[in-house]
């Protein structure tokens, strides 16, 4: 997936994000057990995540090469095939030569 978006968001709304520490241990005990394996899914679907998308990246970068540098001066071939010639029933000398 290259949508950089969880998929647990997608099916909830909202991220699994536990960005907070918990203040009072031993008392919620399952609450702790909770935003820590929330914790370790959240870093899993990053991994996976970025792994698609290194993975997607080198698929569609196969076939890319560098683009071609041009400086005032170079000469190069332009194609006619799709322009038109005549305006106003004159024909364009300088597109044609």
């Amino acid at each position: 997936m290259s949508t950089k978006v969880l998929s647990f968001k997608v099916n909830n709304g909202w991220d699994p994000y536990m960005g907070f520490e918990m203040k009072k241990k031993g008392k919620f005990k399952r609450a702790e057990e909770f935003t820590k394996r929330m914790k370790e899914v959240h870093e899993e679907a990053e991994i996976v995540l970025r792994k698609s998308q290194e993975e997607m990246r080198k698929y569609a970068n196969r076939k890319r090469s560098e683009p071609e540098e041009y400086r005032v001066g170079d000469w190069m071939f332009l194609s006619t095939k799709d322009l038109k010639f005549q305006m106003k029933g004159r024909h364009l000398e300088k597109l044609i030569e």
